[in-house]
């Protein structure tokens, strides 16, 4: 399938969405990889995430990169190698990325109801303005939430960083497709915006940094 999705949010910021409608075989054709990632997908056992993977290196390729420009540090961020930032999700058919000079972090959530049985482990002064009472927004909200709390979490990339304790989400409604998000752990503090679209059943999220 082409290219899902093309988000233009400024002149050096691209959000790109894949969906994986291609067999395994069409996906492994289109895609070249280095020798470390071609072992990493041969050690995955579901075809879901191998889609998933594979997916995110066509995005790469439509974003005028290849695989062999990525590569991780030792806390597991992703970057690329001229210098600019890239922040990965994948979720079931979808695959999305990220890319800028500037700080940024995406995430992609299916929109299950098993949310609302963990909120309290995510969910702390937010609880504030949301509406129980309308279950549908109800549910809309938490996966907005745990979206941008993912997508914080890619953006700083520091273990141990809580959601519940560390990352705040500002009030906003399901409708705005924007909203504010604050962070304070270990001395690196910052309020920034956020993004979110609903794609299919799926709410992707988008954060971006200084």
């Amino acid at each position: 399938m082409p290219l899902y999705k093309s988000l233009t949010i400024d002149a050096d910021t691209r959000v790109l969405v894949w969906k994986n409608t291609e067999t395994l075989d069409e996906l492994r054709a289109a895609t070249q990889l280095k020798e470390l990632c071609q072992n990493r997908l041969e050690s995955m056992k579901s075809e879901q995430h191998q889609k998933g993977f594979l997916g995110v290196r066509m995005l790469l390729q439509h974003a005028g990169y290849t695989d062999f420009d990525l590569f991780y540090d030792d806390k597991g961020k992703p970057h690329l190698t001229d210098g600019r930032n890239i922040s990965i999700t994948h979720s079931y058919a979808f695959s999305a990325i990220i890319i800028s000079s500037r700080q940024i972090g995406i995430d992609m959530e299916m929109q299950r109801p098993k949310v609302v049985l963990i909120a309290d482990k995510f969910v702390g002064n937010e609880f504030g303005f949301l509406n129980k009472e309308n279950a549908s927004e109800y549910l809309r909200m938490l996966i907005i939430i745990w979206g941008v709390k993912e997508a914080v979490y890619k953006m700083i990339s520091r273990p141990g960083m809580s959601f519940k304790q560390n990352i705040e989400v500002f009030p906003f409604t399901a409708e705005s497709g924007e909203g504010e998000t604050a962070f304070d752990f270990e001395g690196v503090k910052a309020t920034v915006p956020f993004y979110f679209m609903e794609l299919e059943g799926f709410t992707l999220v988008y954060c971006l940094g200084i």
